[in-house]
């Protein structure tokens, strides 16, 4: 069973079929990391997950295999760290690939991801750690 069948009610006819009856099964339990990620990883493992490149000419492909590997290695450092479910982590990755790795990783113990953009000054950063009550910064 591929995931569009896991997760979707049916096949579509037309974009107003779609817009009248989809229908998302979405578990109670659903975790991204696992029940996409990691299942694209044993299903598909040489497939493209990411594609990074920059201003340089330099460019990263990443498989979903290497992506669930990478993730759970972030997953258990987040957790050697003290990271569990429910805490909030604010990631200030730029555009780095890494960033996938962390997010996914977060998904998967159960923590909150905070994106934040490096363009953030050391205000913002103060502030939204005490707003958010941030646990790490990333």
């Amino acid at each position: 069973m591929n995931l569009l069948d896991k997760y979707i009610n049916r096949e579509f006819t037309s974009y107003e079929d779609l817009k009248e009856n989809l229908k998302i099964n979405i578990p109670d339990n659903f975790n991204f990391g696992f029940d996409v990620v990691d299942e694209l990883a044993v299903n598909t493992p040489d497939k493209k997950a990411l594609v990074w490149c920059n201003d340089h000419g330099d460019e990263k492909i990443i498989t979903f295999k290497q992506m669930s590997e990478y993730s759970n290695k972030a997953a258990n450092l987040f957790l050697s760290l003290g990271i569990k479910k429910g805490d909030r982590v604010m990631l200030i990755l730029k555009r780095n690939y890494q960033f996938w790795y962390a997010i996914i990783a977060l998904h998967k113990i159960g923590a909150i991801a905070v994106p934040a953009t490096h363009l953030l000054t050391k205000i913002d950063i103060i502030y939204r750690n005490n707003a958010a009550v941030i646990k790490a910064d990333m």
